[in-house]
């Protein structure tokens, strides 16, 4: 069996990819596991200084898959808790690595896939790419990206994003500053290695840690509250009865009429 998330490392920088293509590389519980030990292993190998997030396939990552979101329907509220801990950890690994974190966007980001993207500190991506935090359509709510998402492009922009839930394109992820470059697909991949290499080898590592660590420390007292309260209004949320019937009708391929 195919390992979910591939890690490799050379020249100072690690490859970690998501490697579910034939599930349009959807999150679930196992991959969110695998993918904070990948960034726990680049975080204490003393060799790498830059971290690069891809996927397999042809998208970065369609958010929850179907599996999931049947077991999610069962879920108590403490597990629907442990549940948002686990990917608020997995994001607060990205935020807090003492390595720079850069996303290699060669498909559509939705959903968790989306925030997966939003969390890291460069984000690269082709124009094909779309993006969309679509929660709000389903009955869910962005609650753990929003906390990210606000510091990141300012309250207006997010709230545009997330309460109309609406994909939109590469070049207006760029317009809004949600991403660092739009970048053509057969150039992708040498001009984000070559930024790694030349991140790598023109700075200092201890420089770049502690230059990250100060941008993060000035919002981390409000981020920390957030993301509390973010991971009690998404089991909450999952209570209700907006949510179930957003789960039954995508589960059933059926239009959601609210």
């Amino acid at each position: 069996m195919e390992p979910l998330v591939l890690y490799q490392s050379n020249e100072r920088i690690a490859n970690i990819t998501i490697n579910r293509p034939e599930k349009r590389n959807a999150l679930n519980p196992a991959l969110i596991a695998e993918l904070t030990n990948a960034f726990l292993t680049a975080q204490h190998d003393e060799n790498v200084k830059v971290v690069v997030l891809k996927a397999n396939g042809e998208v970065f990552s369609a958010g929850a898959d179907l599996a999931y979101m049947q077991q999610l329907q069962h879920f108590s509220y403490q597990e629907n808790i442990q549940d948002s801990t686990a990917l608020k950890n997995l994001f607060e690994t990205i935020r807090t690595l003492s390595k720079v974190v850069i996303a290699q966007v060669e498909g559509h980001a939705i959903a968790g896939g989306c925030g997966l993207a939003t969390i890291c500190d460069i984000i690269f991506a082709v124009p094909e790419a779309k993006f969309g935090y679509t929660e709000v359509k389903l009955g869910f709510v962005p609650a753990i990206v929003s906390c990210y998402l606000v510091q990141k492009v300012g309250e207006t922009i997010a709230k545009k994003l997330l309460l109309s839930g609406d994909l939109f394109t590469a070049a207006e992820a760029l317009q809004n500053n949600l991403i660092t470059s739009v970048t053509k697909a057969e150039e992708i991949n040498q001009i984000v290695d070559d930024f790694a290499v030349n991140l790598s080898n023109s700075a200092s590592g201890n420089s770049l840690m502690l230059t990250k660590q100060l941008i993060n420390q000035t919002t981390n007292t409000w981020l920390d509250n957030c993301l509390n309260n973010a991971i009690e209004v998404n089991a909450k949320t999952r209570e209700s009865q907006d949510f179930k019937k957003g789960i039954a009708a995508f589960l059933a391929k059926e239009k959601i009429k609210w």
